[in-house]
């Protein structure tokens, strides 16, 4: 479990020449009720591992396309201990990796030490927090790696060599490479700066790394991944479930992983 079985279960698929592919789904858009049921079926579609959001009321690194995902869940009534008691369900049966996406404030709010600790016991193998700097993760960090779990760091386009040198090096299970300047959301198309920025981050890490943000289509997965290890997609996974085009789910999946 945790961050060696995510870790593992990444080498294992990389080692096979095939690009990794990490969807993201946003926990309780849908119903509380549809989160291991999409699970599986991310997992039965060739998924890597799974990027698991928690919605929250400011999330500043999303989208309209997750933000309104993460309203519809929010009315939904979803909460962090819901979700982990949700997923904590098929802890025992799962094999693909779960990876939390949450802000740092609804880990404050629900403590650093049992927020860890609960994630454990539920199966989750790795955690993103896009807004907390590397300055000041310390106390959550240590919590994470008391309890087995991959803290999985994100390094930007803008951040100068010598701080994405530190966090290629800190990050666990893998380095999510954010490819756009901005938030998460559909591109049209990626600059030449990022194929060269993927480069050299998979020469920083001895981590995979996998580029999110701005991938909409089977075309721009297999061209950035070509650069890196893989890919995580977001919002086009979130648009197609709320549309119910699992169909299209699959193909994009299939399509990048073939």
């Amino acid at each position: 479990m945790g961050k060696h079985k995510l870790e593992n279960t990444l080498n294992q698929i990389k080692a096979t020449g095939k690009p990794l592919f990490i969807p993201y789904m946003m926990a309780g858009d849908g119903g509380i009720d549809q989160i291991n049921e999409r699970i599986n079926f991310l997992e039965e579609c060739g998924a890597s591992a799974i990027e698991l959001g928690i919605p929250f009321s400011d999330p500043v690194a999303d989208g309209p396309v997750i933000q309104d995902a993460g309203l519809r869940a929010l009315q939904n009534g979803t909460t962090l201990k819901r979700v982990l008691d949700e997923v904590r369900k098929q802890k025992e049966t799962r094999n693909i990796p779960i990876i939390l996406m949450t802000y740092i404030n609804p880990i404050w709010n629900y403590g650093y030490e049992q927020f860890a600790k609960d994630c454990g016991a539920a199966g989750v193998d790795g955690i993103i927090i896009p807004d907390i700097p590397m300055e000041e993760e310390e106390d959550i960090a240590a919590q994470l790696s008391a309890n087995g779990i991959a803290f999985i760091r994100l390094a930007a386009m803008t951040s100068p060599d010598e701080r994405l040198k530190k966090i290629a090096g800190m990050s666990e299970g893998f380095l999510y490479a954010v490819s756009v300047s901005g938030t998460t959301g559909e591109r049209a198309e990626h600059q030449e700066s990022t194929l060269n920025y993927l480069e050299k981050l998979t020469e920083l890490s001895s981590v995979p790394v996998l580029a999110g943000f701005g991938i909409s289509n089977p075309d721009q997965a297999k061209y950035l991944a070509a650069y890196c290890d893989g890919v995580i997609v977001g919002s086009k996974i979130v648009h197609l479930f709320a549309e119910g085009k699992e169909t299209e789910i699959r193909e994009l999946i299939g399509e990048t992983i073939k």
